[in-house]
């Protein structure tokens, strides 16, 4: 069973920037890949990045690129998501998600993860 738990959300101004972390992966089979994903009012959840955490390979929204970092530290089982650059439309609840598998391809589909975490809010104001 993997637990997860992430932290690090907050209100900012645009322009600033949050750490969000995501403890508990384990780095087991089961969590080898862990993801984060935001969910604003009225939209659908999206993925926003994710990671292997056996390597480093990473993958990236379009709308996120060059903005946003997932990294790892294995020591404290944790992966975090450095979050510069906000912009308000990055408002929302932001969860972290863990997977045996995601695809290349499907990386940022929730249904490609099977352990969530609680979700923290993240607000940018303008």
């Amino acid at each position: 069973q993997v637990q997860l738990v992430d932290s690090g959300g907050g209100s900012v101004q645009a322009g600033g920037s949050l750490r969000l972390s995501c403890a508990g992966a384990r780095y087991t089979y089961s969590s080898q890949y862990v993801g984060w994903f935001r969910q604003a009012p009225g939209k659908e959840r999206e993925g926003v990045a994710s990671i292997y955490t056996r390597g480093d390979r990473t993958y990236y929204a379009d709308s996120v690129k060059g903005r946003f970092t997932i990294s790892q530290d294995r020591a404290k089982n944790t992966v975090y998501l450095q979050m510069n650059s906000l912009k308000p439309e990055d408002t929302g609840m932001y969860y972290c998600a863990a997977s045996a598998f995601v695809g290349v391809s499907t990386w940022y589909r929730d249904t490609e993860y099977n352990y969530w975490g609680q979700g923290t809010q993240v607000t940018v104001s303008s």
